[in-house]
């Protein structure tokens, strides 16, 4: 598509350009989502993802309260209906703003972009970092709430025009090529006209400011304007076309059929025609959102902080913050301990979940040192018993024990495990049961019991990661594997091969 008709703000025939073009497979509908789309192995093979929440809210003051990831908008004061605990974060926040950096109406959130200067920034580094702990594949957020597109846009307000003056999508792209991994992004951009409502009491229309609180769009009836639909649509189809991502996350609503004239499916669709268009027929790219009341046939659902009780027909996601907040906050607290997030981790790929890591940069660019330490344990689990991760699929069921798992979104298991709680994955014909506990006593599986839903005879039973020979004895109420000698060093998670 040409740059200049994206500068020129893009109007409806632009927006429906590429969705008209000749030998278009899929439809601009759910229904024709649901029947054609298809995951690429690439990402049921890979397991492993790591998001990247980065941009201006990293760089305003560590020491900042609870902000909920939303600085932008509580440092402006309380939005209409805003009430208990949110009313109180707001109020505490602008406070500290005001104390920290002066009144909103003299300094506003505008200002903070020239402390956002990603000094310490390598992509290059970075990416290396999280492939050696297990990455697959990186997502970077492309454009969160704030309006504040972190690639070379058309929108003025982008990280190359300011702020690092880098194109970071870009950069991140170069760094996944290099380092053999899939490039997605994630963009967050359809709440921002209603996330700076209260901004615009100290803003004057027709200014380079205006672009970026929205002041053009009406903050509570955006959704029906076709401006701000077609606007939304031009931003989210530049990344499409600029950056060509493996994986495009929309985190937030888009534009409905009743209300948007179906430009939100318009965009999915046409994102999938141009990729089977470029790859004869075959889809190699992924499609995911948040909106689990649509048929899930059509897209990959992104679970956000939540869990699947169990086996899900298509393959999902897990997206996780390893944090504590989203973006980069020094008191922010990751209530998820290490042995619990490599637990839900796993319980998640047992049930053809697919896993993504948030991490929040600082605003130099660096990781903090707690996350790291998360990523860290995570590659050790992973250089040991990734055999059984990797490349797998789900088994006849994904496991037993007493910790129960909640079903749907933002319900995310902070509790301990057990050694009893136990997940299987299979892949070539080889069954892996994992203990979410490091065991302490002989581990005891009834899924397979002699008679039981294992239907041929165990041979042999190995530890990944020891070369020790274990005793075990399958009998008609349970697989009982005797608790080995030694187990593999720094693991909270221990599997086994089962042949």
């Amino acid at each position: 598509m040409n740059q200049s008709k994206f500068k020129q703000g893009c109007g409806m025939a632009c927006v429906l350009l590429f969705c008209l073009q000749a030998g278009a497979q899929i439809k601009p509908t759910w229904e024709s989502m649901a029947e054609h789309y298809t995951v690429p192995e690439w990402f049921v093979d890979g397991k492993i993802g790591v998001w990247m929440h980065w941009g201006i809210p990293s760089a305003t003051d560590e020491d900042r309260p609870n902000d909920g990831s939303h600085y932008g908008r509580r440092m402006y004061g309380p939005n209409d209906g805003e009430s208990g605990a949110q009313l109180k974060m707001t109020e505490e926040l602008t406070a500290f703003h005001t104390k920290r950096y002066g009144p909103p109406s003299e300094f506003g959130y505008e200002d903070l972009v020239p402390l956002f200067t990603a000094e310490k920034w390598d992509p290059d580094a970075l990416v290396d970092y999280v492939k050696g702990n297990g990455a697959r594949f990186v997502m970077p957020v492309a454009c969160h709430h704030d309006n504040f597109d972190m690639y070379d846009s058309f929108h003025p307000w982008n990280s190359a025009a300011m702020g690092p003056k880098r194109d970071t999508l870009k950069e991140w792209k170069a760094a996944a090529q290099k380092h053999g991994l899939k490039f997605g992004v994630s963009t967050h951009l359809y709440w921002s006209p209603r996330f700076f409502n209260t901004a615009r009491q100290y803003q004057k229309p027709g200014t380079l400011e205006a672009k970026l609180f929205n002041m053009e769009f009406d903050p509570k009836e955006y959704s029906r304007q076709d401006s701000w639909n077609e606007h939304w649509y031009a931003r989210c189809w530049e990344i499409i076309e600029k950056y060509d991502p493996d994986l495009f996350n929309n985190d937030c609503p888009f534009p409905s059929e009743k209300t948007g004239k179906s430009l939100g499916v318009q965009l999915f669709s046409s994102y999938i025609n141009r990729d089977l268009k470029e790859n004869n027929g075959k889809q190699t790219v992924v499609f995911s959102c948040k909106s689990g009341n649509l048929d899930r046939k059509a897209f990959t659902y992104n679970l956000e902080r939540g869990a699947s009780a169990d086996i899900q027909p298509e393959p999902w996601m897990w997206a996780t913050d390893l944090s504590g907040g989203w973006y980069y906050r020094k008191g922010a607290v990751n209530k998820m301990s290490v042995p619990v997030m490599i637990g839900n981790a796993v319980d998640a790929i047992s049930k053809n979940g697919v896993v993504m890591m948030n991490i929040a940069l600082k605003g130099d660019g660096t990781i903090p040192a707690n996350q790291a330490a998360y990523l860290d344990a995570f590659g050790i689990f992973l250089k040991t018993c990734g055999e059984g991760i990797y490349g797998s699929r789900p088994w006849n069921i994904y496991g037993e024990g007493p910790t129960r798992i909640k079903d749907g979104r933002q319900g995310e298991n902070k509790a301990d495990f057990t050694q009893a709680d136990i997940r299987f994955t299979t892949k070539d014909g080889v069954l892996y049961a994992f203990v979410l506990a490091k065991p302490e006593k002989d581990i005891v599986i009834k899924a397979l019991a002699d008679g039981g839903l294992y239907g041929k005879r165990i041979s042999s039973i190995s530890m990944l990661g020891s070369s020790e020979k274990l005793k075990w004895k399958q009998a008609s109420d349970a697989l009982v594997i005797s608790l080995p000698k030694s187990l593999p060093e720094g693991l909270c998670v221990v599997g086994f091969r089962i042949d």
